[in-house]
Parts: C-alpha cells; structure tokens; sequence
C-alpha cells in the first residue's frame, strides 16, 4: 500500500519570486500569488504545512482594475471610535498607498488561521522597479493568462 507524502516544515525548500504587476489586473495577480504562497503550485503541496515560497510584488502602482472599480470600489477602515468610520476609493488607494490595495486582495485569499499570517509574511509588494532584495536571487515568475 502507498503512503501519501507529507511535508515537514523544516524539509520545505523555499524560493524567491518576482512578479511585475505592470499592466496586470488585481484579483487575477492576487489569486495566483496566494497560490504560490501556499505552495500549491508545488507538487509537495501539504494544506497543514507552509510549502510556500517569496514573493516580491514590483510596479504595484501599475495595477489594472476591470470596469467601474476606480470609482465604485471603496475601501473601509474604523478607528474604533464613535464615527471613526474612514473611507477611500479604490482610486485614492491606488495613487496613495497601492501596495495595501494588493497585500489586502491576497490576505482575503489565503487562510484564516495562524498558518495563512505566517503565509503573508512571505510577501513583499514595492512601488516602482526596484527593490532590496537582490541578495536573494529572485526569478522572474511569468504570471498565466
């Protein structure tokens, strides 16, 4: 009889990936690096183990949205205070602060548990070409599609 294989975190080889979000659109760049930092794109892919690899997200600024998003998308954020309701379009968000745009479109796409912050954690999104990571020796991950 088979076993089936399972990972241990301290076996799991990690990678670094950079993936340029120029001309891509948001949710379709989102759900494939969550996929990559889960690992499932790795055929040692284990739902309670960390398979994932690196990530670095450059030109976040250069994000596509599909259809009315710039002006009907909003985003929300509470001060926990009586009427501390604070709002920003899509729009706002993507001239002010585009690396949150996409690091809150992948954390909705990766577990709700301890597993899926450690998962996160593995995500680095930059505005602009450069970033400090070169000692790393990043590949050049070609999205699909």
């Amino acid at each position: 009889m088979r076993q089936t294989y399972m990972a241990k975190a301290s076996e799991v080889e990690r990678k670094w990936y950079v993936v340029d979000a120029e001309g891509q659109t948001l949710g379709r760049l989102a759900s494939e690096v969550a996929s990559i930092l889960r690992g499932k794109h790795k055929p040692t892919f284990t739902p309670h183990v960390d398979t994932g690899d690196h990530v670095i997200i450059i030109n976040a600024e250069k994000i596509h949205l599909t259809g009315n998003k710039l002006e009907g998308k909003i985003y929300y954020r509470h001060s926990q205070h009586p009427g501390g309701l604070k709002t920003r379009t899509a729009k706002e968000m993507l001239e002010t602060r585009p690396e949150q745009m996409i690091e809150g479109a992948i954390k909705g796409m990766l577990p709700k548990n301890s597993l899926g912050r450690q998962m996160f954690k593995k995500l680095n999104v930059y505005k602009g070409s450069e970033h400090p990571h070169q000692a790393q020796k990043p590949e050049v991950y070609e999205l699909r599609g």
